[in-house]
């Protein structure tokens, strides 16, 4: 038992010796898409995301990378009645393996967001509950996320994929058998800048 307590403190502290803090930043590219919208459309709107990471090796190309960023993401809306647009503030926790040769490398893992505010503008439809369709959302997100970039020097330049896996719109009608289903979508371009050398 102490043996293997030894042998996983040495790969923590093996691991740690090359961790690499950095900043990033970029531009969303966000939709709401789902199942059961009616006659609603959808489009893309154009946002931002900002944060901090951490990168620690593993084994060989093999890093594990986790992420702390706030990012605004949401949806237009229209339908018959009008537009409406949703801004949706999350922070976000993705945790990405990673796996670089060169200067290339592609990450992949699972995010998990959490809803800290809304803002909405526009005309919305409202029910009889005094809520539109798609005016309450759910706090909690999970998504998976999967993308690719360029390591140049301490300079990244990369892309990437998030699809939501849960519904995260929380009106319900009586019956619940036709609510509409919303998942996050959202590609993303980013500059990083790592700190100290690898």
């Amino acid at each position: 038992m102490k043996q293997t307590l030894l042998l996983l403190l040495a790969l923590l502290l093996a691991a740690t010796a090359h961790a690499q803090l950095g900043i990033k930043a970029g531009i969303n590219a966000a939709v709401l898409d789902g199942e059961n919208l009616g006659s609603t459309s959808t489009k893309y709107k154009t946002y931002y995301h900002a944060g901090i990471f951490y990168e620690a090796d593993l084994i060989g190309p093999i890093s594990i990378q986790p992420e702390l960023l706030y990012s605004l993401q949401g949806s237009s809306f229209k339908d018959a009645v009008g537009n409406y647009d949703a801004k949706l503030h999350y922070l976000n926790l993705p945790v990405l393996a990673k796996v670089t040769v060169g200067p290339v490398f592609v990450e992949a893992g699972p995010q998990f967001g959490f809803l800290l505010r809304k803002d909405a503008s526009g005309d919305v439809s409202v029910s009889s509950s005094g809520n539109g369709p798609y005016s309450s959302y759910k706090r909690g997100d999970l998504s998976l996320a999967a993308g690719a970039g360029l390591k140049l020097g301490n300079l990244l330049v990369g892309g990437r994929f998030t699809a939501g896996v849960n519904d995260i719109n929380d009106v319900r009608n009586l019956s619940g058998s036709n609510d509409p289903r919303l998942r996050n979508r959202v590609i993303q371009g980013y500059l990083a800048l790592q700190f100290g050398d690898k």
